[in-house]
């Protein structure tokens, strides 16, 4: 089912969602505005919003409180983003130009950190030290996370451990937070804001496998940049792993020396060893263990619309194409 129908029974409060988020980026300095508008206007799923406001409504009501967690999670997402381009020298993302290609490096980055500062200023702004407990731990995670995968870029020898406690840190640990601050925002006890807590965290691990495997197998029309960016930037991905693990030693030998100096001239010869090894196949299962941990939790939840709209857009992340 396409994400447009599955978002319509919370379109109205994705827009609250908007209008909070374009009144809050708004600045006096006109760079700002420019970079902040470039980027939320990029065409971004709001994949972590809808997240929250779903889980938010299967447990209680929807409210303007869900509607600033909700912007304030895009935002320390949009800081990421911002972030993570200027690292990895990314010049592309969702078919558009990134900020730091348009507008430079050093106004990207500054801008980002406007971002993360006006996000904290939001959680002031709703007065509830548990909420701000979680974000501000969520936030630094996840700084965690893009540190790990720095220190473990151009390295093949990244176990199948590693890589999941980096993406737990750097994707998982946000769509986390959407579960447990739904949970709180609803006063739900703290049974159910560990399970909602459990049901983010399975959307975040989908969500960065199937990212990761587009980056091998996707469309480029469709996921808005190259394939191969990973091979780029010496990232080691669930792919990969599986595909060194499952090849001959030459072809192991290929990859890795790929990986150590992001030899982007491999990466057909790598899609080959890939396909060969159907690496690609074994990490979709992977997701679809992830989706079947997803249907537990809400097994245990109340049947309502919501909990079959969250089971919905669990199916939607594991056979998305972008």
């Amino acid at each position: 089912m396409p994400l447009e129908k599955i978002i319509l029974p919370i379109k109205i409060h994705l827009e609250s969602v908007n209008n909070v988020i374009r009144k809050s980026l708004s600045s006096d300095i006109p760079i700002i505005n420019q970079i902040s508008n470039h980027i939320i206007s990029s065409g971004g799923k709001r994949m972590r919003p809808i997240l929250h406001l779903l889980i938010s409504g299967m447990g209680g009501e929807i409210n303007e409180v869900n509607h600033k967690i909700s912007a304030i999670i895009e935002f320390i997402h949009t800081a990421t983003l911002l972030h993570d381009d200027v690292v990895d020298q990314s010049t592309k993302r969702r078919n558009i130009k990134t900020a730091n290609a348009v507008f430079g490096n050093a106004a990207s980055v500054l801008v980002g950190d406007f971002i993360y500062s006006r996000s904290f200023q939001m959680m002031v702004d709703i007065d509830n030290m548990e909420i701000m407990n979680i974000l501000s731990n969520t936030t630094n995670a996840i700084s965690e996370g893009e540190v790990l995968q720095l220190l473990n870029s151009h390295n093949p020898d990244i176990t199948e451990e590693q890589y999941f406690h980096v993406i737990q840190f750097k994707t998982a640990k946000l769509f986390e937070a959407c579960g447990s601050l739904a949970g709180i925002a609803n006063n739900n006890g703290a049974e159910k804001i560990q399970l909602y807590s459990q049901l983010g965290l399975h959307f975040g691990v989908i969500f960065q496998l199937i990212d990761d495997i587009l980056d091998y197998s996707g469309d480029v029309s469709q996921i808005g940049k190259n394939i191969g960016n990973d091979l780029s930037e010496g990232k080691v991905t669930l792919p990969l792993i599986y595909a060194m693990k499952n090849s001959s030693e030459n072809e192991c030998k290929l990859i890795k020396d790929a990986i150590k100096v992001a030899d982007i001239s491999k990466l057909p010869d790598i899609i080959d060893i890939i396909e060969k090894t159907k690496s690609i196949s074994k990490v979709h299962q992977k997701s679809e263990e992830q989706l079947q941990n997803i249907r537990v939790i809400l097994g245990a939840m109340p049947n309502n619309d919501f909990r079959k709209i969250i089971l919905e857009l669990g199916e939607y992340c594991v056979y998305r194409k972008n």
